[in-house]
């Protein structure tokens, strides 16, 4: 080829290690510019346990789609969180950049999802916003 791009190989991965997120969850790891060199997106699989809470948060310069696989989960959104969602196995959900949300299962077994996000480095640019925590019961 004669264009200059880098040929990167094809990878597969199965989820193993996990990692603690800015939010308060623990993620499985998957695929990242970390975990294979990827350059506009990362997708990993997220396990909410019943009760599970992340904090108020929104990601500044990537957007979020996410598919529920089991279980279900609520998801306050908006300025000052004052939309609710209610998602339940098989809804997809799009989170738009810089849009402030804050998930929690408040079900009785595990909420589990597939995350995909637009930024190889997932965590960068989340921004915690613990102005808004007392605003969500």
């Amino acid at each position: 080829m004669s264009d200059n791009r880098v040929i990167r190989p094809c990878q597969k991965l199965r989820p193993g290690g996990t990692y603690d997120g800015k939010q308060g969850f623990s993620y499985f790891e998957g695929i990242a510019r970390q975990t294979t060199g990827s350059e506009a997106i990362c997708m990993h699989i997220l396990r909410i346990p019943p009760g599970g809470r992340a904090r108020a948060h929104l990601h500044e310069s990537h957007e979020t789609a996410i598919y529920v696989m089991e279980g279900s989960a609520i998801m306050y959104w908006g300025e000052r969180l004052e939309h609710l969602m209610e998602t339940n196995a098989g809804d997809l959900i799009y989170i738009p950049a810089g849009m402030p949300h804050l998930p929690m299962n408040t079900g009785s077994v595990d909420a589990v999802a597939v995350i995909s996000r637009t930024d190889p480095n997932e965590q960068e640019s989340v921004k915690l916003l613990p102005e808004l925590e007392e605003l969500v019961p």
